[in-house]
């Protein structure tokens, strides 16, 4: 038996209340299985939810949550659901901090401006940047690796029929659509992916950067930003942001060899206004960990195809299953490598699926409940 590195946790229909995940744990707080967390199924104030983790890595470094209910603390403040899914990389911890503090600050910004809006989301993104590079800062001389570690963030928000999304890494929201014409659902990719490999991402940054013809570099087959890195936006990796974490005491391998006046990856965040449609029937937000082996039409015909109830899991597995088809070996097999080792055959995967009820978000508005779950664990 492996005991998970995440503590699951829920706050429920007003009571306020944080439980860690066990696995006599009842679906309330979601359960545990081996590597895997879970919640099959969940009411959020526009719908249903379900949710899963499934671990690769030593550390466990996918993080994220669904806050709904009241986004500010205004009391006649707007309501709605939250969604945030953080693919952490070098480490847990900068994913673990987000997961702490983003949708914190989202209510912050929320209530000054009295409102929802693209603005607020941006607001929110770079405030959290902005106090994990003062961590960074603080620990510098006990921990100067805290500048290496860093995460995509990816979040959802739907508030009055409207959906923002907003990202800044490579993880990604795909919305299922209705489709009369072939009596099945379609996928529409809402996010926009900031990694070296796609040729839009390397124009972007050739342009940010004329000066440097080694701004974008193929290594081993693989596009990356200095050589180092895939993604080009991110919240964290100080080092590349501050030129005065790009010295010692950071160890030399984390180190850019030209000194660099103008931070090199950005974390503010691409960001969608939609304004959600009857045929617009679900979400699924995962982290890069599911995109590796599921396309996106894969994904949506999966949601269309088997019931809500466990519909995150299901997702999880049939990465899974690729997985371990693309290395010849069974699932049965992959099951049973242990974390860290697993790492080699899959990263970290984080899926949240959100079904929109179009009755429910009309009504949003005048419901107080809360929901807050957190599937990966917390800062310590």
């Amino acid at each position: 038996m492996v005991k998970p590195c995440w503590k699951p946790s829920v706050e429920g229909d007003g009571n306020r209340r944080r439980e860690n995940g066990s696995r006599k744990g009842g679906d309330l707080i979601g359960r545990v299985d081996g590597l895997l967390w879970y919640k099959d199924i969940g009411n959020h104030i526009d719908g249903e939810f379900s949710m899963a983790v499934i671990q690769a890595n030593s550390l466990m470094e996918d993080q994220s949550q669904i806050e709904s209910g009241p986004l500010s603390s205004l009391d006649a403040g707007p309501c709605g659901t939250f969604v945030g899914i953080y693919d952490g990389h070098g480490g847990p911890e900068t994913s673990r901090f987000v997961n702490q503090s983003l949708f914190t600050n989202l209510k912050k910004f929320a209530s000054e401006n009295q409102e929802i809006s693209a603005n607020v989301i941006k607001k929110a993104f770079l405030a959290t940047e902005e106090e994990f590079l003062s961590l960074v800062r603080q620990q510098w001389s006990v921990k100067p690796l805290l500048a290496s570690v860093g995460t995509c963030c990816l979040v959802g928000l739907i508030c009055n029929g409207i959906l923002y999304i907003a990202n800044a890494g490579d993880s990604r929201v795909v919305l299922g659509r209705a489709n009369k014409t072939v009596r099945g659902v379609t996928p529409v990719q809402l996010s926009t992916e900031h990694n070296a490999n796609l040729e839009p991402i390397r124009d972007e940054l050739r342009s940010l950067h004329p000066d440097d013809s080694q701004i974008v570099v193929l290594k081993h087959k693989v596009w990356r930003v200095k050589g180092i890195i895939q993604v080009s936006r991110s919240i964290g990796d100080a080092y590349l942001k501050r030129s005065e974490f790009n010295r010692e005491p950071l160890l030399a391998k984390f180190r850019v060899a030209e000194p660099f006046h103008k931070p090199i990856l950005s974390a503010e965040p691409s960001i969608l206004v939609h304004k959600l449609q009857a045929e617009d029937q679900f979400l699924v937000f995962a982290s890069d960990g599911l995109w590796e082996h599921l396309s996106n039409q894969e994904a949506v015909d999966i949601v269309n195809s088997y019931p809500r109830q466990g519909i995150a899991r299901r997702l999880v597995k049939a990465g899974l299953r690729v997985a371990a088809k693309k290395r010849e070996m069974r699932y049965t097999d992959l099951k049973k490598i242990d974390r860290g080792v697993r790492r080699h055959f899959h990263d970290d995967i984080t899926v949240v699926v959100v079904f929109i009820d179009q009755c429910l978000i009309k009504t949003a508005s005048s419901r107080s409940s809360t929901v807050s779950i957190r599937g990966g664990g917390g800062f310590p």
